[in-house]
């Protein structure tokens, strides 16, 4: 048994030296969603503490990121959202790509399925509001006819 133990620690030691990478791309500020669609600075706020962690290239990595596997997960959660939307090269989709995109979201933010649950389970400060649920389904809607 003491045999078994000491391999699951030395497993454990081991994994921590397969590090995930960090590093953000640089942002763009003209390809920003926020700038690309004129956001107002209430949008931005909104969007920057309830989306940017996973779907930009603004993550900011919790302390817990540098714990294999936990990092492991993490980096494949945030690489998922962003390649299904990256708020930081909004202004690079085409028309049409844009318009799903906020097709999307104004049904994701009406259904509540985003943020994820899990992800809030830790991030608390990334829970909407009902008001600031409403005010993002008001401005997907309002972008739906808006070609950005």
């Amino acid at each position: 048994m003491k045999k078994i133990l000491l391999c699951g620690v030395i497993l454990v030691l081991l994994i921590q030296l397969i590090q995930i990478n960090k590093e953000n791309p640089p942002v763009n500020k003209e390809m920003d969603y926020n700038n690309v669609t004129q956001a107002t600075p209430e949008i931005k706020k909104i969007l920057k503490k309830s989306c940017y962690d996973c779907h930009s290239n603004e993550v900011k990595y919790p302390w817990y990121s540098n714990i294999a596997p936990i990092s492991w997960f993490i980096k494949e959660h945030v690489n998922q959202g962003k390649e299904y939307l990256n708020f930081s090269e909004y202004g690079k989709y085409n028309t049409y790509q844009k318009e799903h995109i906020n097709s999307a979201l104004y049904r994701v933010i009406e259904n509540k399925y985003m943020p994820l649950k899990s992800y809030l389970w830790i991030h608390k400060e990334a829970v909407l509001s009902e008001k600031e649920n409403k005010i993002l389904i008001h401005w997907f809607e309002s972008n739906l006819s808006k070609k950005n």
